[in-house]
C-alpha cells in the first residue's frame, strides 16, 4: 500500500496535533495581546512619550518585520519543515518580557517589537500551515477558522489580563510575569510535543501539474498582482490590518484621554479582539457558502463599526461597537486568508500563504504611521475616519475583482501557464 494511502488528512484524525497546535495559537494570541492595552498607556505615563507617532513606532517596526518574516517563514516551512520555523518563533521570544519590563527608554520598546514581530510571524504561519496539512481539503475553512478564533481569542485574553493586573498593581513589571510564563510553556510544547507536518501537504498534490513546484519569484508574483483575485485579498487584508492597529494604538489612548479607566480601557480593546472567536463559525460558513460573501460583509461592518466609535462618548456603546467592528473582522479574516489557500497548488501553498501574510501585516507599518500621523497632525478621532473610510474603499475593490475561490463550487481560474520554450 503506498504512503499517500496510508495517511490521511483530516482534523479528526489528527486530533492531538491540531489540538496542541490550537493551544499554541492561543499562546501567540496572548503574547501579542499582553501589549494590547498596557503598552501605548506605560509609554505616554511611564516613558514620558508626548508624540503620537513615536508611540506608534513600535507597531511600526513589528509589522514590517513581520511582513518581512512572513514572506520568508511560509518558503522556509516548505524547505525546512513547519515545526523547525515554530520553535525558532518561540525561541525569538522569549526576551521581550524582559526588555517590557527592563526597557529605560520607549527606543527599547521599538526594539523589542522587533522580536516580536520575528516571533508572531514564525509561529502563526507555521500553526496556519500546519492546520491546514492536517485538515482535509474540505475542512480548510474551517481549520483557518478554529486558527484565527483561539488566535484573536489570546489576544482578547492577553488584553483583558494584562489590563487587570495593571490596574491592580502597576503599569510594569507585574503585567510581564504573566507574558513570560506563557512564552516558556509555548517555547517548550513546540520543541517537545509537537510533531512535522509537511509531508502531509507534500501527499496531496500532483507534481506533473502545469502548476506545481512554481520557482519562489513567480510565486512571489503571482500572489501579488499577476492574478487579480488574489491581488484584491492582499490588499484587502493589507487594509483591515489598520482596523487591528487602530485598536492597538490609537483606541487605548483615545479612551484614557475621554476618561475611560484602564480596566475598562483592556474590555473595550478586549471584547473586539474576542468576537474573533466568531471565525470558527465563518470560516466554516465560508466551507458551505464560499469565501467571498463574507469577505464582502466584514470589510463594510468593520469599517462601521470603527467608524461608529466616535459618535459615541461612553463605556457600554464603545464596547457595543467595539465587538460590532470586531464581528465584521470574524467574518473577513479567516476567508481573505483562504482565497490564496484554496489558490495555490499544495507545493507552494505555504509560500503563497507566506506573501499574501507579507502584504496583510505590513499594514501594520502602514497603518500605524498613517494612524500616528493623523492623531499628531489632525486629532484622534481623525484616526476614526481615516480607517473606516479605507475600508469602505477596500470593500469596493474586493466586490469588483475578487472571484469566488471554493474549491467546488468557485468560478476562479488561475492564469493560464506560460507557454513552453521549444
Amino acid at each position: 500500500m503506498s504512503r499517500a494511502t496510508d495517511v490521511k488528512q483530516g482534523i479528526r484524525e489528527h486530533l492531538g496535533q491540531f489540538s496542541l497546535h490550537v493551544l499554541l495559537v492561543f499562546a501567540t494570541g496572548l503574547t501579542i495581546g499582553s501589549e494590547r492595552t498596557v503598552v501605548p498607556v506605560l509609554g505616554e505615563q511611564v516613558l514620558g512619550v508626548e508624540s503620537f507617532l513615536v508611540i506608534g513606532s513600535f507597531v511600526v517596526s513589528f509589522g514590517f518585520v513581520k511582513s518581512l518574516l512572513n514572506l520568508y517563514a511560509g518558503k522556509w516551512g516548505e524547505e525546512y519543515g513547519r515545526k523547525p520555523v515554530l520553535v525558532l518563533g518561540w525561541l525569538t521570544a522569549l526576551p521581550i518580557p524582559i526588555v517590557l519590563i527592563y526597557a529605560p527608554s520607549w527606543s527599547w520598546i521599538t526594539v523589542g517589537n522587533v522580536l516580536l514581530g520575528v516571533n508572531q510571524a514564525l509561529t502563526w504561519s507555521m500553526a496556519i500551515n500546519a492546520k491546514i496539512d492536517l485538515a482535509s481539503p474540505d475542512q480548510r475553512g474551517l481549520a483557518v477558522g478554529i486558527d484565527e478564533a483561539f488566535g484573536y481569542t489570546g489576544v482578547a485574553v492577553g488584553a483583558w489580563i494584562t489590563g487587570v493586573i495593571a490596574g491592580q498593581t502597576n503599569l510594569r513589571p507585574e503585567p510581564f510575569y504573566f507574558l513570560g510564563a506563557v512564552v516558556l510553556l509555548a517555547f517548550l510544547i513546540s520543541v517537545f510535543l509537537i510533531k512535522e507536518t509537511v509531508q502531509l501537504a507534500q501527499l496531496e498534490g500532483d507534481d506533473d501539474h502545469h502548476d506545481a513546484n512554481l520557482p519562489f519569484v513567480d510565486v512571489l508574483k503571482r500572489a501579488t498582482y499577476g492574478d487579480r483575485t488574489l491581488l484584491a485579498a492582499a490588499q484587502a487584508g493589507h487594509v483591515e490590518n489598520f482596523v487591528d492597529t487602530l485598536f492597538w494604538i490609537a483606541v487605548p489612548l483615545y479612551l484614557t484621554s475621554q476618561g475611560l479607566a484602564i480596566e475598562l480601557v483592556g474590555v473595550v480593546v478586549g471584547v473586539h479582539s474576542a468576537m474573533y472567536f466568531l471565525q470558527i463559525g465563518t470560516g466554516g460558513l465560508a466551507d458551505r457558502i464560499g469565501r467571498r460573501p463574507p469577505v464582502v460583509v466584514g470589510m463594510f461592518v468593520a469599517g462601521a463599526g470603527v467608524l461608529g466609535m466616535v459618535f459615541v462618548d461612553s463605556y457600554l456603546p464603545w464596547a457595543v461597537l467595539a465587538a460590532f467592528s470586531g464581528l465584521g473582522m470574524a467574518l473577513l479574516y479567516p476567508n481573505l486568508m483562504t482565497v490564496p489557500s484554496d489558490a495555490a497548488h499544495p507545493t507552494w501553498r505555504s509560500a503563497g500563504m507566506g506573501v499574501y501574510r507579507m502584504w496583510r501585516d505590513s499594514g501594520y507599518g502602514v497603518g500605524a504611521i498613517l494612524i500616528g500621523l493623523t492623531m499628531q497632525f489632525v486629532s484622534p478621532e481623525a484616526a476614526f475616519y481615516l480607517t473606516a473610510g479605507l475600508m469602505f474603499l477596500s470593500g469596493a475593490v474586493v466586490v469588483v475583482w475578487m472571484e469566488e475561490t471554493h474549491p467546488e463550487f468557485g468560478t476562479h481560474e488561475p492564469p493560464a501557464p506560460a507557454p513552453a520554450d521549444d
